[in-house]
């Protein structure tokens, strides 16, 4: 992963990536953003799974997940999928988001990770999948990994008083928009401008020991503990597998605090900030 240099150590800015599952209220994050705003310095990303889910539902199609031989769950992309993904991510959730921003007083301005370069990656045109106990590779995926960050536009909108709203796709070496990972993007992107804190909102409390039972939250995940690690690992399932690895990651790469909050109660940033969730942590770290 290349990253662009940033000259300036932003270590007064908070990184926010709103899930897109359903269940989540978005007017709760918007409204505490908006009086966290301007004397927070934020970068906001988000996702719109549910969404995306229902537009293709509603097209008489149905959504293809693929499992992968790590047992990670994700979207299989072709090109139409492409094509909605554009039309939902980049056009309505974004700009929906950007609306309900501007509504309480914030600037916000909606680009995709694919405006201005902000991120590029490789696209993995062969995607290797377990299909009923067998491997499968399936082709005309428009998946890719992220090889590169360039933060300069949404810092220089940042720096002009603008509120930055991100979401995927994110854009290929050869030009083509790409599906990415949005927890990956926000742990690249984080590292990239230097951020202190990773807050990743979703619809749960945090990360579950048992996902049955919503009072069983892992309040700490200590990466310097493999044993913290690999219980964190063990508990994640489905898409949660890859936030707790993006926030293992982010922590362990040099981001002070990760913070998995729930995107469903009140004010839920600044609960979060407050420690309600769990918090991806480098205990050995802190207490040298």
């Amino acid at each position: 992963m290349q990253q662009q240099e940033v000259l300036v150590t932003m270590n007064d800015l908070i990184l926010v990536k709103l899930g897109g599952s359903a269940g989540i209220d978005v007017n709760l994050t918007l409204d505490d953003l908006a009086e966290i705003w301007p004397g927070q310095r934020i970068l906001f990303i988000h996702g719109a799974n549910a969404q995306l889910d229902e537009f293709i539902a509603s097209q008489g199609k149905t959504p293809t997940l693929v499992t992968s031989s790590t047992g990670q769950v994700s979207r299989f992309t072709d090109q139409s999928v492409m094509d909605d993904m554009l039309a939902i991510y980049a056009g309505r959730a974004n700009k929906r988001l950007v609306e309900g921003f501007q509504a309480r007083g914030v600037n916000a301005v909606g680009i995709t990770a694919m405006d201005g370069g902000v991120a590029r990656g490789k696209r993995k045109d062969a995607l290797r999948i377990v299909e009923n106990g067998k491997p499968k590779i399936l082709r005309g995926d428009y998946a890719g990994s992220l090889t590169e960050i360039d933060p300069t536009l949404p810092l220089l909108l940042l720096d002009n008083g603008f509120f930055p709203v991100i979401t995927p796709p994110a854009v290929s070496v050869n030009g083509e928009a790409i599906n990415v990972d949005g927890d990956k993007l926000a742990l690249q992107m984080a590292l990239a401008v230097r951020a202190h804190t990773l807050v990743f909102l979703s619809n749960t409390a945090g990360l579950l020991a048992d996902v049955n039972d919503p009072d069983s939250l892992i309040r700490e995940i200590d990466v310097s503990d493999p044993a913290s690690v690999e219980r964190a690992m063990n508990a994640a399932a489905g898409r949660m597998k890859k936030k707790v690895q993006a926030g293992v990651g982010a922590v362990e790469a040099g981001i002070p605090r990760v913070i998995f909050g729930d995107a469903r109660r009140a004010r839920p940033v600044s609960q979060a900030l407050a420690g309600n969730g769990t918090a991806v942590v480098a205990a050995a770290a802190v207490n040298a």
